[in-house]
């Protein structure tokens, strides 16, 4: 596998600074599953090229969990010949200081744009490499790799030639290889394990939040382990997992919504003088994290039908190391809302963001029985999306729902009828609010309720 960079910047030569790796010399490096070496194949203050060279062990190279039918695998095996997770891997044990954007001799070209040729000549590319690296300021060139050079007739193979023209800070430059070889692959070479998402997440810092297929590129490079991409896409720049598809990658202001959604609810709650306070259907703890900043709460429960989700909220809020004051103040529940559960109450303010949309249409009686009726709190909060909203969304405007677990979406009128008939059967009183802009024909994208006795 053979990934170079090359720069025109003057004195080209700078770019070893930048690499902490000396134009004069061959380094090697044992990594995990072969021999990394990194070599200058020119070096001149016009122009310089660093090549990264991966030998790889066969044998180590085949795709994790992929089941060993094929019996010619171990002689027909592309593995250590296409980029893929590996090189990656390489990277970010050969290139660390540069992949964090540190130059201890060049301090100030490590944090400036420059001009850069990035080449990988053979790479199994799944999509089009344009979808992922375009936005991010690069010009693509992605050359299809002949089947057989002499069939043409056989057409194109999997792989292409790629080479990615740009100025940009090396450290940008290099962590969008890092996640994008992978995610082009759409295959990883070891167990992705939930440290994969904050290492996804440190190399995404600054441009995956923004990224039009950053779903997609989450899915992906979390080997398509869902838990693990809703906990992903939910800590990206504050956006929810809830906020965006997840195959579809809706972009229309999801940061700043997910933001003001939580905003609104912790209002309402310091409104309603809560102290003990029911996150219902918390997921991984985007709201819990907001709660548990504010004293004003002095009990916090998350309660989820998901232990998946309460683990990821456990790792979010990192119960294990708060102080044990802190830890006093907060509990996770595993409990399904449909049924009664006598642990919820007693509680001051309960609330459910973004959960009513998740439950199939028959069962809403019984989480409505089960929150307004049973537990019974003072104040409940309800926030859902606003369909009629859905048209200003690129990707939604023919009936589609923001997230693939969506059961419904309703618009401004069924939300309302809803609530009327919700509050007038358990004896709230109940009104309604707008989140995020509100557009003069369709509302606001989310729609609150707040429930009160």
């Amino acid at each position: 596998m053979l990934l170079t960079i090359t720069t025109t910047h003057h004195p080209a030569t700078d770019l070893g600074y930048l690499l902490v790796k000396h134009p004069d010399r061959l380094q090697s490096f044992e990594v995990s599953g072969g021999t990394a070496h990194v070599f200058y194949p020119e070096a001149t203050p016009q122009r310089c090229t660093a090549a990264l060279l991966l030998d790889v062990d066969p044998g180590a190279a085949r795709p994790a969990k992929q089941p060993d039918t094929f019996t010619l695998r171990q002689h027909v095996n592309d593995r250590p010949y296409a980029a893929s997770s590996l090189l990656s891997a390489a990277l970010g044990r050969v290139l660390r200081t540069a992949l964090r954007g540190e130059s201890r001799d060049r301090p100030e070209l490590a944090a400036t744009p420059i001009p850069l040729e990035l080449r990988i000549p053979a790479l199994r590319c799944k999509g089009d490499a344009e979808t992922f690296f375009g936005p991010l300021g690069w010009t693509v060139e992605a050359t299809p790799i002949p089947l057989d050079p002499t069939h043409p007739e056989w057409g194109p193979s999997r792989y292409v030639d790629l080479t990615l023209r740009g100025t940009l800070r090396l450290a940008d430059a290099l962590n969008h290889v890092y996640v994008l070889l992978p995610v082009l692959d759409d295959a990883k070479h070891y167990w992705v394990s939930t440290d994969e998402v904050e290492k996804l997440l440190r190399a995404g810092t600054g441009w995956l939040a923004e990224h039009p297929a950053k779903a997609v590129i989450a899915r992906r490079y979390l080997a398509h382990r869902t838990a693990l991409t809703n906990e992903a896409l939910s800590r990206l720049s504050d956006v929810d997992a809830d906020a965006d598809t997840v195959d579809q990658a809706v972009t229309a202001r999801p940061e700043s919504l997910a933001a003001l959604r939580r905003t609104a609810v912790v209002r309402q709650l310091a409104e309603a003088g809560a102290h003990r306070v029911l996150d219902l259907g918390c997921g991984p703890g985007a709201l819990l994290g907001e709660l548990i900043r504010d004293r004003r709460f002095t009990e916090i429960v998350g309660a989820d039908v998901s232990t998946v989700s309460l683990d990821m909220a456990a790792r979010r809020l990192r119960l294990d190391r708060l102080p044990d004051r802190q830890r006093e103040r907060i509990r996770l529940l595993q409990t399904a809302l449909t049924y009664r559960d006598d642990r919820l109450r007693g509680y001051d303010a309960a609330v459910l963001m973004e959960v009513v949309e998740h439950v199939d249409p028959p069962r809403l009686p019984a989480l409505a029985a089960s929150v307004f009726g049973h537990a019974a709190p003072k104040t409940v909060i309800v926030t859902t999306p606003n369909a009629e909203y859905n048209v200003r969304y690129q990707g939604l405007e023919h009936g589609g729902m923001r997230h693939h677990d969506h059961r419904f979406e309703w618009d401004r009128a069924q939300f309302g009828a809803w609530c009327d008939e919700v509050a007038g059967r358990y004896g709230y009183t109940v009104t309604r609010h707008g989140i995020g802009e509100e557009d003069p024909e369709v509302g606001a994208s989310t729609q609150m309720a707040v429930f009160q006795q």
